[in-house]
């Protein structure tokens, strides 16, 4: 079963880098993840508007969210639509032309789905880096700006936390973007992309 992409258009301690035939491709692709109200979204959007050359920003829910009984009748659950669709969108990551050099995706998808998928991608270094902030942030943001009350929950907070787990268990980068500004964010952002290119 496939999904419809749609066109449109989370420091670096040590990146996990997915290779391939043992040599490390020259093209790459950057899943910035975290859990709602951690500002990957906005941060993604203002690195994109910052037209970095070679890289290309893509949203994980611009393909659309099935209903829970969507997910459950043709995936089996959640977990597994998401580690399909996160193997998916790797798979066309991988396909982008090479004037492509960075292919930044967020979403929020778990990092141990993104390094399973990393086969769909085989011409391409996968690495993943998380954004997280605290909790009262977290808060603040969902129920302000945000207006998504519903999103600050226990339940969200317990997966910011099982996200920053996996984080530290594979070593990847995170971005505590508690006190920082989104251009502060998109900045840290942009260096890591710029050191991929370069």
């Amino acid at each position: 079963m496939g999904l419809r992409f749609s066109s449109a258009m989370e420091f670096p301690r040590a990146s996990i880098e997915v290779e391939h035939g043992g040599v490390m491709a020259n093209y790459h692709i950057l899943v910035v993840t975290g859990a709602s109200g951690a500002g990957k979204t906005t941060a993604v959007e203002a690195l994109n508007a910052r037209h970095v050359p070679g890289t290309r920003c893509f949203f994980f829910d611009s393909i659309g969210i099935p209903s829970i009984e969507v997910m459950e009748r043709d995936f089996g659950g959640g977990e597994q639509w998401q580690a399909f669709a996160t193997a998916e969108w790797l798979s066309r990551l991988s396909a982008l032309p090479e004037d492509v050099r960075v292919a930044v995706l967020d979403g929020q998808t778990r990092p141990s789905f993104v390094f399973d998928a990393a086969a769909s991608a085989p011409r391409r270094s996968v690495h993943v880096v998380l954004l997280d902030c605290s909790p009262d942030v977290r808060t603040m943001r969902l129920t302000g700006a945000r207006r998504q009350p519903e999103l600050a929950s226990e339940r969200m907070n317990n997966w910011a936390a099982y996200l920053r787990g996996q984080a530290d268990a594979l070593h990847l980068d995170v971005i505590d973007t508690t006190s920082l500004t989104v251009t502060e964010v998109a900045a840290r952002l942009e260096t890591l992309v710029r050191r991929l290119i370069a």
